[in-house]
C-alpha cells in the first residue's frame, strides 16, 4: 500500500495508518486488537509481508468473515491469524514481542451498534500490549466518544495513557481542533528505545 493512499489525514484511522506505514517493516510481529471489517488487518499484513505475523482479534463472526475475505482477495491471508475472542485475552494468546498493536474501538461499521468495546476489557488489553511491545514499538488507539458508552471508554483509555511511566513511554493524544468533541481521535503510546531513569 502506498503512502499516497493515506495522504489525507482526515481522521484517527488515517493518522494511525500513517504511523504504521512509518514504523512497521517486513518480518515484524503485530496485533490488530479489533479487526472489524479488516482494513487495519490488511494494512498490517501488507507491511509485515510473508515473513511477518499479524494476530487479529474480534468477537464477532461477521467481522472475522469480512476480514478473511479481504485478506484472501489481497493474497495476504497466510501471515494473519484470526482469533475469535476478545482482545482482553491478548496476554494469554500472544507471547511474542510486538512492533505495533492497533485498537479501533467502538462498534463494527455496518454491524450491530449495540456490540461495542468496553472500558474494562480495552484497558486489560492495553496493559497486556504494554508488556509485549518492543522498544521503539507503538500502540495506536482510535477512540470514538460519539456513541453511547464511548465517552466513558475514551476517559478510561486516556486515564490509562496518562498513567504510563514517562521514563518508559511517550504518549500523545491527537485531536482535530476544527471538529466537534464527538469526533474520533487517536491516542499513541510509543515504548522508548532508551528508557530514562525514573
Amino acid at each position: 500500500m502506498s503512502p499516497e493512499s493515506h495522504a489525507d489525514l482526515r481522521g484517527a484511522v488515517a493518522l494511525a495508518h500513517s504511523y504504521l506505514l512509518e514504523r512497521v517493516r517486513p518480518g515484524d510481529r503485530v496485533v490488530d486488537a479489533t479487526c472489524g471489517n479488516g482494513n487495519d488487518t490488511l494494512l498490517l499484513a501488507r507491511l509485515v509481508g510473508e515473513t511477518g505475523r499479524v494476530s487479529a482479534f474480534d468477537i464477532q463472526e461477521e467481522a472475522l468473515r469480512a476480514t478473511a475475505q479481504l485478506l484472501d482477495e489481497a493474497g495476504c491471508r497466510q501471515q494473519v491469524e484470526l482469533i475469535a475472542t476478545g482482545h482482553e485475552r491478548l496476554a494469554e494468546l500472544v507471547a511474542e514481542p510486538l512492533k505495533a498493536v492497533v485498537f479501533n474501538l467502538g462498534y463494527l461499521p455496518g454491524g450491530d451498534k449495540g456490540c461495542v468495546t468496553r472500558p474494562d476489557t480495552t484497558v486489560t488489553a492495553l496493559e497486556a500490549a504494554c508488556q509485549l511491545i518492543v522498544p521503539g514499538g507503538c500502540l495506536l488507539v482510535a477512540l470514538y466518544p460519539g456513541h453511547p458508552g464511548g465517552a466513558e471508554e475514551c476517559a478510561a483509555v486516556e486515564g490509562w495513557g496518562a498513567a504510563l511511566p514517562p521514563h518508559l513511554f511517550n504518549v500523545w493524544l491527537h485531536r482535530q481542533l476544527n471538529r466537534p468533541d464527538t469526533a474520533p481521535y487517536l491516542l499513541q503510546a510509543e515504548k522508548r528505545t532508551r528508557p530514562r531513569s525514573a
